[in-house]
């Protein structure tokens, strides 16, 4: 069919839009709304589709509203961890309706679902040019058993794809490949053209917004019902609007400005709100630039963080080897439907924040969490805060040494400006005879394999390989956690507590252990800054202002001496990019032989071998499994935490020790002691899971404070005692337990594995200040009832001691009307009432709790129907 007929059908359900709310409601709904109204209008039945237009333009009145709406995506995107769990889950699901009679194959996809295996890399060989083909082939050799489970899948599955290790970051990849902008869809045998849109199962997800496209990120086990059919219910949301104006100065980059966005948006709380960017400056800002925004997303604690289609868009289409018939389309079907971007509109919002890109200023952010913004100058003093016990030996290692420097991450990486200017810092580095520190180890992980043909091209291979960071591998390596064991000076001044090893890294987190069990703090910042801090090797310092090193005469280096200007990075840049390059080293690195060697399994139900350490079949995906744990009880509290509890503390991803529960585990198991994986390579063996929970090092437990992590009092017996320990014990007993915590519990990755962990533990209902949005889905998920402590309630409930106890009518009734009661009845006798509000915001959450989760849901419609 020709563009002009794809254009001619691609506007009917934007007219049914406009014909029922109107063209001056459509111009004055943000972006992201007037996409998700033309999604209602295109699959909803007629009534849903009314009522759903009807309160959206409602929701103009107050930039707010109660009333849901359904959205059904156009596809999946999931990479190897969140899609091991949830294929595991499936294939236990099978062998549940295939033992009633039923049909498993059934039980497959109904939509396009890409997985990249990209989580599993971990940086062992560095500093080294074969890097990268040397922690490869680690990672086939003690991944290849979920590497057949995850092509069984895609052999099974028709709508399962596998991009195989190697062929970069899940999100890079829709970035560069997967993404459409606009789409072609056959319905009833006519062609329409219609807006791209999508679902993943990685909280980074909202990285697409950059380039115009609506996805965000889910849970596992929501991505679960997307799969089989049910469409993500959402209430309509509220949409802050960051006006951008006036254009980055010199020397600042995308980063920077992602850590402000980040900063400033934690400050005002944006947690699952859309993000929605306007004004003259979003059009200052490439794509690349957006994305390293937009990605930051899960880091500001929005859904979205949406840049509109414009012709930025339309230029890195092209530029990434998409057809000129197709960047067409997406110009003349984009303004057709006035989802082109106008920088002088200004859309109602809900509130709206003012960035002045002109006063974005050289920044990292840190030392634990994505939003404490640092400026250069304000590092020493935020160090001194953090000052070790004593630094009174021989030598002469700074008191925060950088331990880990790491270009890493779909959020800088995918940037090829920023990967230039990187280059062009090691270029003059090198030029001047600078070295990095032998303690710091140095690596470079970008998210794509055309990021290799570019730094090649520009001349800037050399340049990087001589100062340490020559490309380990194309995943997400250390930004999640997968950094490697760390030099063996390190290890000797963390130990001896002389030293605060810091690790600096171009990701997106830095909580506590987040890029390796063993570090505390850590630095966010830009490719080329990462570079400044290795060179330096400490952590405290201004580099704005002091030395970064000495050169081959003895001369101080100071930052200006390296720092590129931004015309030599724009004119190498624009040297260096092919368009075809990105298919083609694509195609490349997808051949993988020892993929292709894998012995792949054949028929509907997978062969699960008892003696696996990696794959074992959940208990919580057969069908006689308990379903529903509401009710009215009495509990005990397993856990009583503070603020700011991620999903890396609940379900760790990094190096699993020989000496902890998973991996004596492992070990008792037949592992070799020194060669155990990463936690996210375990996600479908879940004893191996449960025993990870809340082992990270920086949880503590209210109950049991000096104790060690992952411990808890059993109230009735006063033993101390590991949680899975006390678990049983009170299960035995026929005794209910839930989990108390502050703020923002569960921020972080989308990991189901913080929900699943505390369901095995039998939890029953998460008492918070705040949840984390995708968190608090995943634990609807699994049938855990999620509760707000109102803030009425002084101080929480972080002084219950071991005894006290709360008494929940967490019945269907009560979670239908929102709201339950809560009882605590402290040891001393005394009690106190509050009404918990529910974090359940849709039917379908209430539906599902009721259910006992989604995979009780999905195998009571596969058994009944």
């Amino acid at each position: 069919m020709s563009r002009a007929d794809h254009r001619g059908r691609s506007d009917l359900p934007v007219v049914d839009v406009v014909r029922r709310v109107g063209a001056g409601v459509y111009r004055q709904w943000p972006t992201v709304i007037r996409l998700l109204a033309e999604n209602v209008s295109r699959h909803a039945d007629a009534e849903t589709r009314d009522r759903a237009l009807d309160d959206m333009a409602r929701w103009l009145r107050a930039g707010t509203s109660d009333a849901e709406i359904p959205y059904v995506p156009g596809r999946l995107l999931m990479h190897d961890t969140t899609s091991t769990p949830a294929l595991v889950d499936i294939a236990a699901m099978r062998d549940a309706v295939a033992a009633r009679g039923g049909d498993p194959t059934a039980l497959s996809p109904r939509l396009p679902v890409e997985v990249s295996v990209d989580h599993s890399l971990a940086v062992e060989s560095f500093g080294r040019r074969d890097a990268a083909v040397v922690n490869l082939a680690h990672d086939m050799r003690r991944n290849a058993e979920r590497y057949r489970f995850l092509a069984w899948a895609s052999k099974t599955m028709d709508t399962v794809h596998i991009n195989p290790p190697g062929t970069g970051i899940m999100h890079t990849i829709n970035l560069e490949q997967l993404a459409t902008v606009v789409t072609v869809e056959t319905v009833d045998g006519v062609d329409h053209a219609v807006p791209d849109m999508m679902l993943g199962t990685d909280s980074h997800t909202p990285m697409i917004n950059g380039l115009g496209v609506l996805g965000w990120g889910i849970g596992g086990l929501e991505a679960e019902t997307v799969m089989f059919g049910m469409p993500t219910t959402l209430r309509i949301p509220e949409v802050v609007g960051v006006r951008l104006t006036g254009a980055l100065p010199a020397g600042v980059l995308a980063t920077d400005l992602a850590l402000v966005v980040t900063h400033r948006l934690r400050e005002i709380g944006v947690t699952g709100e859309f993000v929605e960017f306007f004004g003259p400056g979003v059009s200052a800002l490439t794509v690349g630039e957006r994305a390293v925004i937009a990605n930051m997303a899960p880091e500001y604690g929005a859904t979205t963080g949406f840049f509109p289609v414009d012709a930025q868009t339309v230029d890195y289409l092209a530029g990434t080897g998409r057809s000129a018939e197709h960047c067409d389309l997406v110009e003349s079907v984009t303004r057709r439907l006035g989802l082109w971007f106008d920088p002088d509109a200004v859309p109602r919002f809900t509130r709206t924040v003012d960035i002045d890109l002109d006063a974005v200023v050289p920044s990292v952010a840190g030392p634990r969490r994505p939003q404490d913004l640092v400026p250069l100058t304000d590092l020493p003093a935020t160090f001194r805060a953090e000052e070790p016990s004593g630094c009174d030996d021989d030598t002469d290692m700074p008191a925060f040494p950088i331990a880990v420097a790491s270009i890493t991450s779909c959020t800088n990486t995918s940037d090829p400006r920023l990967l230039i200017a990187a280059g062009l810092v090691a270029r003059r580095a090198r030029e001047r005879g600078m070295r990095v520190p032998g303690y710091v180890k140095t690596s470079l992980a970008p998210g794509s394999p055309s990021a290799a043909g570019v730094l090649e091209r520009a001349g800037l291979v050399d340049d990087l390989s001589a100062v340490g960071f020559d490309i380990v591998g194309f995943g997400c390596a250390t930004c999640i956690g997968n950094s490697g064991p760390l030099p063996a000076e390190i290890t000797a001044v963390a130990e001896a507590r002389t030293r605060k090893p810091v690790a600096v890294l171009s990701g997106n987190r830095n909580f506590p252990g987040r890029v390796h069990p063993d570090l505390e703090l850590g630095l966010l910042m830009s490719p080329p800054m990462v570079i400044v801090f290795a060179l330096a090797g400490d952590a405290a310092m201004d580099p704005s202002s002091e030395p970064i090193g000495v050169d081959a005469d003895g001369r101080d280096v100071m930052l200006a001496d390296l720092w590129p200007a931004p015309e030599e990075v724009d004119a190498l840049t624009d040297a260096a990019r092919r368009p075809r390059d990105v298919v083609d080293d694509f195609v490349s690195a997808s051949r993988n032989p020892a993929w292709e060697a894998l012995d792949v399994p054949d028929g509907p139900l997978f062969p699960w071998d008892p003696s696996s350490t990696a794959l074992r079949r959940p208990p919580f995906a057969d069908d006689g499994y308990a379903h529903t744990v509401l009710g009215e009880y009495t509990a005990d509290p397993l856990l009583v935490l503070g603020d700011d509890i991620t999903t890396d503390h609940i379900s760790p991803a990094g190096a699993i020790k020989p000496n902890s529960p998973t991996g004596r585990y492992l070990v008792e198991r037949g592992e070799t002691p020194d060669d155990l994986n990463v936690y996210a390579s375990r996600r479908g063996n879940w004893e191996a899971m449960l025993r990870g929970g809340f082992q990270n090092k920086n949880v503590r437990n209210a109950l049991a404070p000096n104790a060690a992590p992952a411990h808890t009092i059993h109230a009735p017996t006063g033993d101390l005692m590991s949680l899975p320990e006390a678990a049983d014990r009170y299960a035995d007993d026929g005794d209910a337990v839930v989990i108390v915590a502050g703020e923002r519990y569960g921020m972080g990755s989308s990991r189901d594995w913080a929900a699943k962990l505390v369901r095995l533990l039998g939890v029953r209902a998460v008492l918070a200040r705040s949840f984390e949005r995708i968190h608090r889905s995943n634990l609807i998920g699994v049938g855990v009832l999620p509760l707000l402590i109102p803030a009425h309630v002084d101080g929480g409930l972080q002084d219950l001691r071991p005894g006290d106890r709360l008494h929940i009518v967490g019945t269907a009734d009560a979670v239908d009307r929102r709201t339950v009661a809560v009882v605590v009845r402290r040891v001393d006798g005394t009690q106190f009432r509050f009404d918990a509000e529910v974090a359940a915001e849709t039917d379908l959450d209430r539906r599902l709790l009721r259910r006992g989760g989604v995979i009780p849901s999905i195998l009571d419609e596969q058994l009944t129907s």
